[in-house]
């Protein structure tokens, strides 16, 4: 696959604070899917669940992941092209007693560390599916950091399709980063 604007959007996401429900969460780390163009994106193949994808930019897609966690995706564009990226981890920075009190008993440098664990500590769910993260209060993105931090990039977690595309990227050296696990049905 050749990269696209996703990838720039996923690299771009790194270092902004995603705020939401009482706990900001500063991004470390990500995966690009894009879209119709990626086997490995849920938008690959058009379904009721996906189409939030296919619609306006910086919106927030939410899913449940093994039926019992949630993850949450920045919906990047253009419409109809159905890229998104999956925020996969981040470092609580505002909030942190409550980011606490969901996620009992795990270590502050945990607390967002993986998908499930981010939208946990942020407290998001299917009701925040579709919401404009470029609007005041509310889930929202913050701006750009005023520097940009070291980048590393590699594979997918946990595709089986297209699972080699080193569309993942995190802060380089950043704790709060998930440690890489490959599908074993890639």
């Amino acid at each position: 696959m050749t990269e696209s604007l996703v990838v720039t959007h996923a690299r771009g996401l790194l270092g902004r604070v995603l705020h939401g429900h009482g706990v900001a969460v500063r991004i470390t780390e990500v995966e690009a899917y894009g879209g119709v163009n990626d086997p490995a994106s849920h938008a690959y193949t058009r379904t009721p669940r996906s189409e939030i994808m296919y619609g306006e930019p910086w919106r927030l897609y939410v899913y449940r992941s093994y039926g019992m966690h949630f993850c949450a995706n920045v919906v990047t564009g253009p419409t109809e092209e159905a890229s998104a990226v999956l925020i996969r981890a981040g470092e609580v920075v505002d909030g942190i007693e409550l980011a606490r009190q969901r996620r009992p008993a795990v270590k502050d440098v945990a607390l967002a560390r993986g998908p499930g664990n981010l939208t946990r500590a942020m407290g998001l769910t299917l009701e925040d599916l579709g919401t404009d993260l470029r609007a005041d209060g509310g889930v929202r993105l913050g701006p750009p950091p005023a520097t940009s931090p070291d980048i590393s990039a590699g594979p997918r977690v946990g595709v089986s399709k297209a699972a080699d595309v080193p569309w993942r990227f995190w802060v380089t050296d950043d704790p709060t980063v998930s440690a890489y696990r490959r599908s074993p049905r890639a």
